[in-house]
């Protein structure tokens, strides 16, 4: 992922380059080997100072270790549409996602190691994705490597730390599949150099370590899905049943291949296999109708995608297909019948200063916030090292890394092929590898910061999507008010969020994926569901009570869609510090007695999570149940632990017994919350390999048997939270947006509230000295006022 640079790209001067000297600086509580930064000035003269680090090694007269703030270069200037771009100590961060030069460097050190040219031709690439470093190494490149350097991320120690003269080589993991053994291998590749042009030998990689994986089929692939397609379609007995229903033109008929799940040991991973679902369009020359108007019942498929041959197939029942659907299509001048609204005026979002915002390669500063933009393509979108700049206190950890690991969409009805339709959409398709281009003025408003994307495709190359995240400000409303009823004068302040997203398409349906910062500390995360929904036909007169009749023949299904967001937290903790802990919070009402004579009394009550088995906890509106992280070792003014509160939405629980097929693959979603101890290859809840998994409760439910300690821990928030979706004609023929999402929120994190030093609007207060006051003087006190006093 990287930004894209015809958005808002610095000026592009040549970053430092670091060299050691032999003389160090050495304090009682630091150690710091002196550093010189060469640059070419505009005169081409070539000059050295000591780094940011060294000048405040130097500068410590208590030997204490201290944030040091980034000096801004001259020579850098904001971008000509208002981004302040800030000057870099090194080109690639540890968290930065990988470029393509280094994911080509990856697959070609992969594909070279292959031990015959059969296997090497024979390798498919699934996913190229970053290494994550251990914490210290991210605290080490914050401290001393990258600005804002930030030594107090290291925890004080006798002698002071010696800092090294480069960090880690950056490595790559690597999961291919063997198309012709049907063997999924996980490879890790140290990028020992890398150069960002194409420069022959120059671009060297090293194999650390490579495993065959038994038992498993990895994520399917967008090629899989286009050559299955075209297998079914050319397929005889196919073409025939298609006739029946009317069909003679393949080029009208929608194949999506859907993963089988694990409903039996038929679907054991020893084959590598796909259930299409089948729709039809009713016009060739209309490549945006929208062909889900018209699902095909009544034909089973089963495909083996390894060798792409189609195993099953049976016309097991002739239902019609549904009419054409007069308001089925959704582009403009085709809904409703093709009249549009005429009323709309124009809605310009204008930053005539630029941004709040300040943008360093992944770096992003806003609003005393701070915090890194990462991407997977498993994932997509990664925020880590979230931290408040909070005063005097500094800066303030709060999560070391956020994102949405996994989601699972089971469906309701009994019915095939229906019974079926479990998808999980991150598992076995990758949010990240689904990710869309926004287009500046629909998906975002405002000025806008997009971020490229860069990923491997089947056959090992590097593509790249344009414009894949997206950084923006919005208004957000009132953020407090306050009216004094005897003056008459009021303080308002209207609240601004910073929103870092991206968009992904998964067949039929959109899932918009949102991150939002705001001024008064709290942090939210929401999905957005929109998209068309997966329907099935009805035979004339039938009717099913597992969905909603939408139109003549067309049903949609009931069915949940469940999101999994993995928050690896660390209030006011360095990296890897296991100084966290989490207390359960329930409203209870106090009993009747000398303590309640007027019936009126409620408390909140803490209850601490000691272990993992007692953390799986689930979410309960009528105690308004709500979930803290705190550290244990600090407090705010009042001798409160410092902490961040959960707070859920509207949420649900999985409505299958226990006894459902997709439960066996999906035993997180039991348990709204689980809460594990940090260890890095616990992932995804539901394994790293959920497509046709054979095994029961793997990930989440496996990993918390352990019962490991969660007190004074380094804490991982797991929370599942999802929505039960009862179509409704309003829905057709694309949904409007639904939203579900939940807050981290400040509690006892600061000793007030953070967002009183917010100003008021220009706007807000040129209204104020042209209504509150004349002349300087207070405006009267209305007659009102005077009569109620």
């Amino acid at each position: 992922m990287a930004a894209a640079s015809q958005k808002a790209t610095p000026p592009s001067p040549l970053p430092p380059s670091l060299s050691m000297e032999h003389d160090v600086v050495s304090t009682n509580d630091v150690v710091i080997s002196q550093w010189t930064a060469d640059r070419t000035s505009d005169g081409d003269q070539r000059r050295k100072k000591p780094s940011a680090a060294a000048a405040a090694a130097t500068a410590m007269g208590n030997l204490s270790i201290q944030s040091v703030d980034p000096v801004p270069d001259s020579s850098t200037k904001p971008s000509a549409k208002g981004v302040q771009i800030m000057p870099r100590a090194q080109t690639s961060h540890p968290l930065d996602p990988l470029i393509s030069a280094e994911i080509s460097v990856a697959v070609a050190t992969v594909r070279a190691a292959g031990a015959t040219p059969e296997v090497r031709d024979s390798m498919r690439f699934i996913e190229v994705s970053l290494v994550e470093p251990e914490k210290h190494v991210v605290a080490l490149a914050d401290a001393y490597f990258f600005p804002p350097f930030q030594p107090s991320l290291l925890a004080r120690t006798k002698g002071g730390p010696l800092i090294p003269s480069k960090l880690p080589p950056r490595q790559a993991r690597l999961i291919v599949y063997n198309k012709k053994s049907n063997e999924t291998s996980i490879w890790i590749v140290e990028l020992l150099e890398v150069h960002a042009a194409a420069r022959g030998g120059h671009h060297r990689g090293k194999v650390i370590s490579s495993r065959v994986v038994p038992e498993v089929q990895p994520a399917m692939d967008a090629v899989e899905y286009a050559e299955c397609e075209a297998v079914v379609k050319e397929y005889p007995a196919f073409q025939e049943a298609m006739r029946k229903r009317g069909i003679e033109d393949m080029d009208l008929v929608m194949v999506d291949p859907w993963c089988v799940g694990f409903h039996g040991e038929a679907d054991a991973p020893r084959r590598r296999l796909a259930k299409p679902l089948i729709f039809c369009r009713t016009e060739s020359d209309s490549p945006m109708e929208n062909g889900y108007a018209r699902p095909v019942e009544g034909i089973h498929v089963l495909v083996d995608i390894q060798n792409m041959v189609v195993l099953e197939f049976e016309d097991r029942k002739l239902v019609p297909l549904p009419p054409a659907d007069p308001l089925r299509n959704y582009t403009p001048g085709e809904t409703r019948g093709g009249i549009d609204r005429s009323d709309v005026k124009p809605l310009q979002v204008m930053q005539l200063e630029g941004p709040s915002f300040r943008v360093n390669g992944h770096f992003v500063e806003w609003q005393k916030w701070n915090f890194r933009i990462g991407f997977t393509p498993r994932e997509g979108l990664v925020i880590y090292s979230v931290a408040y700049v909070d005063g005097s206190r500094g800066r303030r950890p709060v999560a070391h890394r956020l994102s949405f690991v996994e989601m699972v969409v089971p469906y309701g009805d009994p019915n095939e092929p229906h019974y079926r339709k479990n998808a999980f959409d991150a598992g076995e398709d990758g949010l990240g590898k689904n990710a869309h281009s926004l287009k500046k003025g629909c998906d975002c408003l405002g000025y806008i910061k997009y971020f490229d994307a860069h990923f491997t495709n089947f056959t090992g190359g590097v593509e790249t999507i344009e414009n894949c995240v997206c950084l923006h400000e919005e208004d957000h409303g009132i953020l407090w008010k306050h009216q004094d009823w005897r003056t008459g004068l009021a303080e308002v302040r209207r609240s601004r969020r910073l929103t870092v997203s991206f968009m992904c398409t998964v067949a039929n349906y959109e899932y918009g994926f949102f991150w939002h910062f705001y001024q008064d500390g709290k942090i939210e995360a929401e999905v957005k569901l929109t998209g068309i929904l997966s329907l099935g036909a009805l035979l004339p007169g039938e009717t099913r009570k597992y969905g909603t009749t939408i139109a003549p023949g067309l049903y949609a299904p009931v069915h949940q869609h469940f999101f999994v967001a993995r928050m690896d937290m660390g209030i006011d903790c360095r990296p890897g510090e296991p100084f966290n802990q989490v207390v359960e919070v329930n409203v209870k009402v106090e009993e009747p007695g000398k303590n309640n004579v007027h019936n009126n009394a409620f408390y909140a009550e803490e209850t601490l999570l000691r272990t993992e088995m007692q953390a799986m906890r689930d979410c309960n509106p009528l105690s308004a149940r709500h979930w803290i992280v705190q550290n244990t070792r600090t407090v705010n003014r009042t001798g409160q632990l410092t902490g961040y509160k959960l707070v859920p939405s509207s949420n649900c629980l999985p409505l299958a017994g226990t006894d459902a097929k997709f439960l066996r693959r999906a035993a997180f979603l039991k348990h709204n919350l689980w809460v594990t101890a940090f260890a890095r290859d616990e992932m995804f809840p539901g394994g790293e390999f959920p497509n046709q998994n054979p095994r029961v409760g793997e990930g989440l439910a496996t990993w918390i048997k352990k019962n490991r300690s969660l007190e004074e821990a380094d804490i991982v928030l797991w929370y599942v939270f999802g929505v039960t979706h009862v179509p409704r004609l309003e829905d057709w023929p694309v949904m409007p947006v639904d939203r579900i999402g939940f807050t981290l929120t400040p509690h006892g994190f600061f000793n007030c509230s953070p967002a009183v030093d917010v100003p008021p609007n220009s706007c807000e207060m040129d209204a104020r000295d042209n209504d509150a006051k004349d002349n300087g003087v207070a405006k009267p006190i209305q007659p009102t006022l005077v009569a109620k006093l």
